[in-house]
């Protein structure tokens, strides 16, 4: 069996606020999803943007729809076998209406939380007709190598896919991390704490610790076009 790849999905850019970015000024975040074409079937992790006019007027999107961010990968929606995302914020299941009646493998909690908490999504991007969840709670291989991991932080059932190949393993990681930056610092407390550093370190979260086990090569992210490497 031939190993999957994982390609990289352009949905576009919001501009993060400056309230949000900590920094006074705003910023251009990407925003990326990937298909992983297994010999099984194609998974797209992350669908893209939703649209709604107070999101605009807050994060002023450049949208890609789907059919054109699958274009320049040479497939269409209908290549798709298998949806995953990270979690359910607009930004993350804006393409879900478009893929009904394919599995979209979820954590129980967070569709429970999109159903449920105000504002926390777009709600016509979750409940759009023909959607079929696939609920998980907790870690799963949906297909021969290929596992969604749970990582909550940035929403409680955030989750990523690790993806296993001959040359090493892929980790998707959504929105663990703001980027890679910020994984390579959880990665180097990881490694302090390890060898006894003296000072009070913060711990990541325990998931960190799974995610390494995997001895990953890569891992990649929704909203930062670096890759993080060993």
């Amino acid at each position: 069996m031939s190993d999957p790849s994982v390609r990289r999905v352009d949905f576009g850019y919001v501009i993060r606020p400056a309230a949000e970015t900590g920094t006074g000024h705003p910023a251009v975040v990407p925003v990326l999803g990937y298909l992983i074409d297994h010999p099984q079937g194609r998974i797209l992790f992350d669908t893209g943007m939703g649209a709604d006019p107070d999101v605009d007027a807050r994060y002023q999107p450049r949208r890609r729809d789907l059919p054109d961010a699958l274009a320049d990968l040479g497939r269409t929606v209908r290549d798709v076998d298998i949806v995953v995302n990270c979690h359910l914020h607009f930004d993350h299941c804006g393409g879900n209406p478009d893929l009904g009646r394919r599995p979209i493998f979820t954590q129980r909690a967070e569709l429970e939380t999109a159903r449920s908490a105000p504002d926390y999504t777009l709600p016509e991007l979750v409940d759009a007709p023909d959607l079929r969840y696939e609920l998980l709670d907790g870690a799963a291989e949906i297909l021969p190598g290929v596992t969604v991991l749970p990582t909550p932080g940035h929403t409680l059932g955030h989750q990523s896919l690790v993806v296993r190949r001959g040359d090493g393993t892929v980790i998707v990681a959504g929105q663990s991390h703001p980027g890679a930056s910020a994984f390579a610092g959880d990665v180097a407390t990881v490694r302090a704490r390890s060898e006894g550093h003296p000072q009070p370190l913060v711990p990541p979260p325990e998931w960190v610790h799974r995610l390494l086990r995997f001895d990953p090569k890569r891992v990649v992210f929704a909203h930062d076009s670096a890759v993080w490497i060993p």
